[in-house]
């Protein structure tokens, strides 16, 4: 396919998912199977097209007057992919493209400066109605965070340490031109291309399917080498899901003490097996939800227990940019609900002295600062306490590079913040709880 061929498919499969309100991969695999000429690289340009537009819809859509599809592809061509009115000229020219410019779109993508009044939220990229929201959190950095979290993620991976180095795995992974990553000692990052480039099949990769890596976000691997910091020999991962954590915590304990993995969905637990598998964990006990108590017997027993809690998914915006637009006040409400209900269950399992470590990839105070303080409320015997204390110990030097992280305001401190204006990682929220003795 040439350029304006898929230029005029990003447009069709954008119409689909604001006609048929469906997701993102769903309605590109649909498309993919109805044309089965398209090669690879036409999916992958196809594809980073219809996700680029919708990274910046707001503020696409404010400089091109319109939110339609058609307008949010023409203006990702030229502004984010950078190829200017003559490359897109030339595109429209080709077999298969669409229209011709009007009048009107020929001069507002002839403009560079359309975002100089722009409020926020629009050169953000993110719902206006979460305005008040980002800027409590974010202050004047509002937009540029925004903004940052409207950019393509790299490829992040975490180096197992059971089965190998990250010099090992770097020198395994070197024709994808990885590199070690900013602040996780066992992360390694894979850039990503612009425009129509395809990141590398990481997958097929023998580092990946010998268990050498793990495709795990910067962000996440920190949050998990926070939490094991603070030792102990019983652990409960209490929102296992596929297992990401999981397998932190077990590479980061050397196999040694025992890590239980739970979720109450457990159709998320579906890879977790394979995971553990590949990884050579052998540390781990899984645990499904059933029509009895499946934790019973840890109660009041856990050393350490993980609360990586059902979230909005704010932080991860690089990755799912359609669920930005689709999040609503009703979902964040839900949300929060069950993040308080997750802590309060959590509480049971943790031993006098033990610690409860809250995270989420949620960038909303809503969904973390403000859980926090209302869980303290209802659970006086726990203490907020710093969240780098154990690393400071065991990692004197990642501890360092990740305290300009920690944020301390008159509510809630301390607590762990990262985003990708800041750290380079999804966004991710940590909070380390400490039972009274």
């Amino acid at each position: 396919m040439k350029t304006g061929g898929r230029l005029d498919a990003a447009i069709e499969i954008l119409t689909d998912i604001e006609t048929n309100h469906r997701p993102v991969s769903e309605a590109l695999k649909d498309w993919g199977t109805k044309h089965r000429f398209a090669g690879s690289g036409d999916r992958a340009a196809i594809g980073n097209l219809v996700y680029d537009s919708l990274r910046k819809r707001s503020s696409i859509g404010w400089r091109m007057g319109a939110e339609s599809p058609r307008a949010l592809v023409l203006g990702t061509y030229v502004w984010t992919w950078g190829q200017g009115l003559a490359g897109l000229d030339a595109a429209l020219a080709e077999p298969h493209a669409p229209a011709a410019l009007s009048d009107d779109e020929r001069t507002r993508l002839g403009t560079d400066d359309g975002l100089a009044d722009a409020p926020d939220p629009v050169r953000g990229d993110y719902p206006a109605w979460l305005e008040t929201a980002f800027l409590r959190v974010f202050g004047d950095d509002a937009a540029a965070e925004g903004a940052a979290l409207a950019t393509r993620a790299p490829v992040d991976l975490r180096a197992n340490a059971l089965k190998s180095t990250r010099d090992k795995a770097l020198k395994a992974l070197e024709e994808t031109g990885a590199v070690a990553g900013r602040l996780s000692p066992v992360a390694i990052r894979v850039p990503v291309p612009g425009g129509p480039g395809r990141a590398p099949h990481i997958e097929s990769e023998p580092a990946y399917l010998k268990g050498h890596v793990e495709i795990q976000d910067e962000g996440s691997q920190i949050a998990a080498l926070v939490a094991a910091a603070f030792g102990g020999s019983q652990i409960l991962d209490l929102c296992a899901g596929g297992g990401g954590k999981t397998l932190a915590l077990a590479a980061a304990f050397e196999n040694k003490g025992q890590i239980y993995a739970y979720d109450d969905d457990k159709r998320r637990m579906k890879d977790i097996f394979d995971r553990l598998k590949r990884s050579g964990v052998h540390d781990v006990q899984v645990r499904t939800p059933g029509k009895t108590d499946v934790l019973a017997d840890l109660a009041g027993r856990m050393d350490l227990v993980l609360v990586d809690s059902p979230c909005t998914g704010t932080g991860t915006w690089r990755r799912r940019p359609d669920a930005k637009w689709r999040l609503t006040e009703a979902a964040l409400e839900a949300r929060m609900a069950e993040q308080d209900a997750v802590l309060d269950e959590a509480v049971r399992f943790v031993r006098p002295g033990g610690r409860l470590v809250y995270v989420t990839c949620s960038v909303l105070a809503d969904e973390n600062e403000d859980r926090i303080a209302d869980f303290l409320i209802r659970h006086p015997d726990f203490t907020l306490i710093e969240p780098l204390a154990g690393l400071a110990k065991t990692d004197p030097a990642t501890a360092a590079a990740l305290a300009r992280f920690v944020r301390r305001n008159e509510r809630v401190a301390p607590v762990l913040r990262l985003s990708p204006a800041t750290a380079g990682t999804d966004g991710f929220f940590v909070a380390v709880l400490e039972a009274a003795a």
